[in-house]
């Protein structure tokens, strides 16, 4: 409470605010651009075995020779012998039998009219290896899993502005790496480690903004820091649709990274968190710093230590104390917001990536359906803005998390043939849970106390990345079952917007600096 008062104290939101908000969201912009990369990098062609008597055969056309090779329709076999017969008209099969086929064991034809290359056409995953593209994105995923709990856990310790720069040079660095990777093994693990590399950026990007903003600004950049990732979408869209090689691709999306990584040195490190790990003669200065950038420079000349202590005693006390992942779960109004929070990442995160990463099952161009996709988050993070100012934050959670999977359990009764109803349908699902997002990364932010807020973002992150890397594994169930996908999906959001009524309400209220506070 007191480092609120700190804050107007040195001019509130002022240009200090605006600068590092605008700085901190350059790079938010690029971070869709991998989070859903593999849409457009691992997008499946039309493909087809390549014919091992194409070479030998200059008589025949092309159709009448995949006439006799292929069978109509047939991605991943062949037939053992030209089937001549089938050039007849009227013909039937000989001996009353349909002929032999096998594997391709000669490779794949691929269409290259949408994209030249791609980690599928790249590396064959195809047919018997189809289920390895959604292994390296799982293994993305993961990487931002374990980056969570990496990162969370060391911004805490080590600082948010630290963390934040290694961050933009590994993303920069692994991700440039990925483009030059010579094998789909070496592709996953620089893959892996770009994830990593997200999940730093998201967290401390967050904690960093928000720990130099007033109590009323806070929802307000918040949502603009999310639609910085929608603005993200469109421009993934139309980079792709320019590059439509993947290593070109994917190189392209990772340089800027290098920059941000040269400007962040000049980012100002939290001064909140260097009062609570006992460095109020650096955040002493900070602030000072700030208060000469936003015009107030008497105000910030007149701070001193005992100042400074006397308005944070209760708090500089508290840092003298340990905190680790098991505070998340040591006191009972703690433990609640932790296991309430955990329900709404995970189903978020399962079911906006389980929409989000499949955009060839509809039968659109993939570029207007990625665009149709960032579009709906214009108007879902608008309307999810006035209703977290103005009504709350866990009104606003409970009923995105539920319309969402309305939306998409509705998608079940509605005929296949209906496709631009089912898009509609997936599409404001989709916009819902970008919503919820948008509530949930404010939300969290404001409910965990300051010594362990990056924890508690770390325990959020990792679960909304089991629901990421869980997604695809429950849409190969629809192999088996074909509405299995839809119902788990639909279920898991509507039952975490009942538990997000759980939450507190924390609308007009200052961040808590203790464990004590929040209890």
């Amino acid at each position: 409470m007191a480092f609120a008062s700190l804050l107007e104290h040195v001019g509130g939101m002022g240009r200090f605010q605006v600068a590092s908000v605008l700085l901190l969201a350059l790079p938010v912009l690029m971070m869709a651009s991998h989070n859903l990369l593999q849409n457009f990098t691992a997008a499946i062609s039309d493909h087809r075995c390549r014919l091992r008597w194409e070479a030998n055969t200059t008589s025949l056309d092309l159709q009448d020779l995949l006439k006799v090779s292929v069978p109509h329709g047939e991605q991943c076999r062949r037939f053992v012998t030209p089937q001549w017969w089938l050039l007849e008209v009227n013909s039937s099969a000989p001996n009353s039998s349909w002929p032999e086929t096998e594997p391709c064991h000669d490779g794949w034809t691929y269409d290259h009219s949408v994209f030249t290359s791609t980690i599928i056409t790249e590396w064959d995953l195809v047919c018997s290896s189809r289920g390895l593209k959604q292994l390296a994105q799982s293994l993305y995923m993961a990487g931002v899993l374990v980056g969570g709990i990496v990162f969370g856990g060391l911004s805490d310790r080590f600082g948010r502005r630290s963390l934040l720069t290694w961050c933009y040079l590994q993303m920069g660095t692994m991700g440039t790496c990925s483009s030059f990777a010579p094998t789909f093994t070496i592709y996953c693990l620089f893959r892996f480690l770009t994830g990593m590399a997200f999940s730093g950026i998201v967290l401390n990007s967050v904690s960093l903004s928000l720990e130099w903003m007033p109590t009323r600004t806070r929802a307000l950049v918040g949502t603009f820091m999310g639609y910085c990732y929608t603005t993200g979408q469109f421009l993934l869209a139309g980079i792709a649709y320019a590059v439509p090689d993947w290593r070109w691709l994917q190189l392209t999306v990772s340089l800027p990274f290098f920059c941000f990584f040269i400007y962040s040195w000049w980012l100002t490190e939290s001064a909140r968190w260097l009062v609570m790990v006992g460095k109020p003669h650096q955040a002493l200065k900070e602030l000072q710093k700030v208060a000469r950038i936003n015009g107030k420079k008497e105000e910030g000349d007149k701070l001193d230590i005992e100042a400074l202590r006397s308005y944070m005693e209760k708090e500089m006390a508290s840092s003298r104390s340990r905190h680790t992942v098991v505070d998340l779960v040591r006191t009972p109004v703690v433990r609640r917001i932790s296991c309430c929070l955990c329900f709404v990442w995970f189903s978020t995160s399962f079911a906006y990536y389980g929409l989000a990463m499949d955009l060839q099952n509809f039968d659109f161009n993939i570029y207007v359906i990625q665009l149709i996709f960032g579009a709906v988050d214009i108007p879902a993070k608008l309307v999810s803005i006035i209703t977290i100012t103005f009504v709350g934050r866990r009104f606003t959670q409970s009923l995105a998390l539920i319309l969402a999977g309305l939306a998409i359990l509705a998608n079940i009764l509605v005929p296949r043939d209906l496709r631009v109803l089912r898009t509609a349908l997936a599409v404001f699902g989709k916009g819902c849970l970008a919503a919820s997002f948008n509530c949930v990364f404010l939300y969290t932010g404001e409910l965990y106390p300051t010594v362990i807020r990056q924890t508690g973002m770390g325990l959020a992150n990792t679960m909304a990345r089991l629901g990421s890397i869980t997604a695809p594994l429950v849409k190969m169930a629809g192999e088996v079952f074909p509405t299995l996908p839809f119902i788990i999906y639909g279920a898991a959001p509507v039952v975490s917007g009942l538990v997000a009524i759980f939450l507190p309400e924390t609308r007009d209220t200052a961040l808590p600096e203790t464990v004590e506070e929040v209890e």
